[in-house]
């Protein structure tokens, strides 16, 4: 099934939405000394960080990401360059931007952000990560791992799945990239690449689940 495109059957819908509420982290949000935008092909991302940003929660924003390995042609410049620019139009002024345009993946996005404001001098005590819904659990292991002395605060656009889903015009996609995430939380502790964290036994089912039905395009390749 990989590669193409299909409408999710009711059972898959069930499981997706029990994976999908997994991958919120449920945190709320109040003023922190920087966000982080992690790059995605999503632009909810660069737009929920204009409305956080204007809601008066943080005076730096970082972008970060270069182009995106799932759809390379969707922002050519890099994903922190076209989400800063979108950011911008929205209202976000482009001194409080930082842009960080080499990060090929999250483990860099968190790694190649905290250098940046280092080199820029801002002193970090706490942060906001800026995600899509279904990265929220995976950018926070991950910033726990490669950032463990900072407080980390995840976000999304406030969307249910099924809202979401109407955003994009592939639901097959979309439950490609929920397994992808759910796969590396599972298997990258033990690649040094994040924190372990407790999958609850019903997201373990759904996850199993969908990939017996397919949904396997974004599972890692065995090492």
């Amino acid at each position: 099934m990989s590669g193409g495109s299909r409408w999710l059957a009711d059972e898959e819908r069930g499981w997706a939405r029990v994976v999908w509420d997994f991958h919120l982290m449920g945190h709320r949000v109040g003023p922190v000394d920087v966000a982080v935008g992690l790059g995605s092909h999503d632009l909810g991302v660069p737009a929920h960080c204009a409305r956080l940003y204007q809601a008066g929660l943080f005076s730096t924003l970082v972008f970060t990401g270069g182009p995106n390995p799932t759809k390379p042609g969707r922002f050519p410049r890099g994903e922190a360059v076209h989400f800063s620019e979108h950011a911008q139009a929205l209202g976000v002024p482009p001194e409080a931007i930082v842009v960080e345009p080499h990060a090929r993946n999250t483990g860099e996005n968190i790694r190649f952000s905290r250098e940046a404001l280092t080199q820029a001098g801002t002193e970090v005590k706490s942060v906001l990560l800026v995600s899509m819904p279904y990265m929220e659990r995976r950018a926070y292991a991950t910033a726990r791992k490669e950032w463990p002395e900072v407080d980390i605060t995840c976000t999304s656009a406030p969307l249910d799945f099924d809202d979401y889903l109407k955003t994009m015009d592939n639901e097959q996609f979309v439950v490609d990239m929920l397994i992808g995430d759910l796969n590396r939380i599972i298997e990258y502790p033990e690649r040094g690449f994040a924190i372990q964290q407790d999958i609850p036994q019903p997201v373990l089912h759904a996850y199993q689940s969908l990939i017996n039905a397919g949904y396997t395009s974004r599972l890692l390749k065995p090492t």
